[in-house]
């Protein structure tokens, strides 16, 4: 990527963040523009995404990965720390420690993704503030249980199953943001009654348009308001096999 295509993608990254009432410096601006080049780059000898096109990728990868900054209390201050299931390539980790300057971990079970972001973490100069986790989730180290203020995931898993993942991971009051495509009203329901079983409550629920027509999102929020009624987190595959909150 040249000098004049990443400044233009830096323009339209600004421009797109504004939109949701999200300010941007240019500095943080060309740093998440240089992420995605370093993404598209490595996704010619491994795959990352899916999504190659540039300016698709502003709006796509980063811009989706700051929906969330545009709910209140989803943002962090510095001296926070976040989880980001899933990160794949390093969003929405990367985007989001770039924006709040939180201390965070980027959590993926494939191992040559967590060793790909840890390479674009030091070429960002990120590798201070952010770290990647080659594991399974239900797997944390003991030094991860209850230390998160926030825990970031992109659709990855029915949303019972990431209240689950993420209620030992969270701090008390701490909140889990979830972001999805069109959740179904079964699936809103089933995660309601998982977090009462998970100490957890709904917060907040709102709906997004990505730039251009790209997507519908719906960002879905809970907090940590008490201990679970089960003990967490539970053997590795049993979310999935006897997920919480089914009737």
């Amino acid at each position: 990527m040249d000098w004049i295509e990443a400044q233009r993608l830096g323009e339209q990254l600004r421009d797109e963040l504004d939109s949701f009432g999200i300010g941007c410096s240019e500095t943080r601006s060309e740093r998440m523009v240089r992420h995605l080049d370093l993404v598209i780059e490595k996704n010619k000898v491994m795959n990352l995404t899916r999504i190659t096109d540039p300016r698709d990728g502003v709006t796509l990868h980063i811009v989706d990965s700051l929906l969330p900054l545009a709910v209140d209390g989803c943002g962090l201050e510095a001296g926070g720390r976040f989880l980001d299931i899933g990160t794949g390539a390093g969003f929405p980790g990367i985007p989001y420690g770039v924006m709040t300057g939180a201390q965070g971990v980027l959590l993926d079970s494939v191992g040559k993704k967590v060793r790909a972001v840890e390479g674009f973490l030091g070429e960002l100069g990120l590798d201070g503030q952010l770290v990647g986790w080659h594991g399974r989730v239900e797997e944390p180290p003991h030094e991860y249980l209850h230390s998160f203020d926030r825990v970031l995931v992109r659709a990855v898993a029915p949303t019972n199953v990431l209240i689950e993942y993420a209620s030992p991971l969270l701090r008390q009051h701490g909140l889990l943001i979830v972001e999805k495509g069109v959740p179904q009203d079964d699936e809103i329901a089933t995660a309601k009654r998982a977090a009462v079983v998970c100490g957890m409550e709904p917060l907040s629920l709102r709906e997004f348009g990505l730039p251009r027509g790209l997507g519908h999102r719906e960002i879905l929020v809970y907090e940590k308001i008490r201990h679970p009624q089960v003990r967490l987190p539970r053997a590795v595959g049993e979310a999935k096999r006897n997920p919480l909150g089914v009737v």
